[in-house]
């Protein structure tokens, strides 16, 4: 199936406005049509009849037409951008739900700036070709339709002097696709490599200032830069050259038509304004002509673009439910790990055989040097990887028996590093319960010893946070996170020690919260100091 016919569901539910924009714009290209024969016959009332009262005539019925095409193009270019806006937005929300659906293993392997390259220039590189390539086509195949059967009434010789040159076109066009194809997919790689290094320079740079690295980051952007350079240079090169020799091959044929034409005057056999009108139709078909350069060029580009997106659209993830998933009962919080091993690289085991018990309220400290496989537990009783061999059981339940959803609800995650989205305090704490009445977020911050710092601050629970809390301090950030987790009321916590990068303050306001939060709740903590480890059940 093609990348085109597999598109065809998003286009589905507007085929009645592209219909209605195609209507619009074929019209609009007859009347065109209808304009210039006019002005064939208004040059021979003018030149050989000399009729003041028939030219009058004329110029009105010009004038008529031309204030009727206006209004169909208006129409017609509206509604092309507002078909091509709402398929954009559909498609680009259809990936990123599925983006969403996938795997944690998915997002390890792939760059985040490839991601969203695909997610936003890509589609937009889909969009202009699906919606605004058609109705463009069907303009200029009503002009050239209309333009040819025009011809071969007035004079079917000098029509044929035209279409001659038509299989070589086609020919010309389809050689230097395939080539524009190839080195469309390629700019769009790279362009996905330059968005990745500039999103991981912004992010980090912080680092990246601190570690005096603002000159080596310049010179590997500007590499990357100067590979899509190249890459699109030789593009050009390729365009450069299709462009002039389809505009060429079609203007030979033009002036074929003037030296023919002509001599059909002189001898009598067709009157000026019949040559004047055939001109003005041969000057308008170099536009269908003309446009197949750009229309192939955006074909071959969408092509490109389709095959990335779909890339990610086939891409299935490897945790999902199953068919016969059953949603997760309310839970104690009784953790069993029974013989699992998993390794991420076959040949590097990170788990080997391992099994232990944990009863409701227990609270489990994590403790080993990096690689020993903490987080890789963690991500495994979160459901985010299975086991390679053994089970994972919660009251019971196997993880990979109930739905993922009713697992999630069930757990909350508070991490090191604190993750807060765009919006208010308001909106970061309600991510743990989406709706959650406002006094039940109070409450939650009250609990996490975050309502003070809030309530001091001008706008309080809506105050803006900035893009990854940016505004807010480090143990401010971490209390947002755990009052997210006390809104949420899970029975099993997930905890990446939070207190190790703060201050001697923040430390004992983020454990008093933490202490609080874990109080009668199954909690695995990722323990850095000694204190965590004393508390700890095991």
């Amino acid at each position: 199936m093609s990348y085109y016919s597999r598109f065809l569901p998003f286009l589905r539910p507007y085929f009645p406005r592209m219909a209605a924009a195609i209507a619009l714009v074929g019209t609009a290209a007859a009347l065109n049509l209808v304009l210039l024969r006019l002005a064939g016959r208004l040059w021979d009332v003018i030149t050989i009849q000399r009729d003041v009262d028939g030219m009058t005539a004329l110029v009105w019925i010009f004038l008529a037409l031309m204030t009727a095409q206006g209004l169909l193009s208006m129409g017609h270019s509206y509604l092309v951008a507002w078909v091509s806006q709402h398929i954009m937005a559909d498609f680009r929300t259809h990936l990123f739900g599925h983006l969403q659906k996938l795997s944690v293993s998915f997002f390890a392997k792939r760059r985040t700036g490839e991601i969203l390259s695909r997610l936003m220039n890509d589609v937009g590189v889909i969009q202009t070709t699906v919606t605004e390539t058609p109705i463009d086509s069907a303009k200029h195949l009503v002009t050239f339709v209309g333009g040819v059967g025009f011809l071969l009434v007035m004079n079917w010789q000098l029509c044929l002097l035209i279409l001659v040159l038509l299989p070589v076109l086609v020919l010309v066009a389809k050689f230097f696709g395939r080539k524009l194809r190839a080195l469309s997919t390629t700019i769009q790689d790279k362009t996905a490599g330059s968005t990745t290094i500039a999103e991981e320079v912004i992010s980090g740079i912080r680092v990246v200032k601190s570690f005096v690295q603002t000159g080596r980051e310049e010179r590997r952007f500007a590499a990357q830069i100067q590979s899509n350079v190249q890459t699109a240079l030789r593009r050009a090169a390729i365009m450069a050259v299709f462009v002039p020799v389809i505009t060429l091959l079609t203007f030979a044929s033009a002036a074929a038509v003037l030296w023919y034409g002509g001599r059909q005057v002189i001898e009598g056999s067709i009157s000026p304004g019949d040559l004047f009108a055939f001109v003005l139709f041969a000057g308008i078909l170099i536009g269908p002509f003309g446009s197949a350069a750009r229309v192939f060029s955006q074909i071959k580009e969408a092509q490109g673009a389709m095959q990335r997106v779909f890339e990610i659209l086939d891409t299935r993830s490897d945790i999902s439910d199953r068919p016969d998933a059953v949603e997760m009962p309310p839970i104690k919080g009784q953790v069993q790990v029974a013989h699992v091993s998993f390794a991420y690289d076959p040949r590097q085991p990170v788990l080997s055989d391992l099994s232990f018990e944990v009863q409701p309220g227990e609270m489990v400290a994590l403790v080993g040097p990096t690689g020993s496989g903490k987080t890789t537990l963690i991500n495994l009783l979160h459901r985010f990887y299975d086991p390679l061999e053994g089970s994972i059981t919660i009251d019971g339940h196997d993880l990979r028996a109930v739905r993922l959803d009713s697992l999630y609800r069930q757990i909350a995650l508070v991490p090191q590093e604190t993750i807060l989205f765009g919006g208010t305090i308001l909106d970061n704490i309600r991510y743990g319960r989406d709706g959650a009445p406002e006094q039940d977020v109070i409450a939650a911050s009250k609990a996490a010893n975050a309502h003070d710092f809030i309530s001091a601050m001008p706008d309080g629970y809506r105050t803006v946070v900035g893009e990854k809390g940016v505004n807010l301090s480090g143990g401010q950030r971490q209390r947002l996170a755990i009052a997210r987790a006390v809104l949420k009321n899970p029975r099993i916590l997930i905890l990446d020690e939070a207190t190790s990068a703060l201050d001697a303050e923040s430390e004992r306001l983020v454990q008093e919260a933490l202490d609080r939060l874990m109080a009668g709740r199954t909690s695995f903590v990722i323990a850095h100091r000694l204190t965590t480890i004393q508390r700890a059940n095991r």
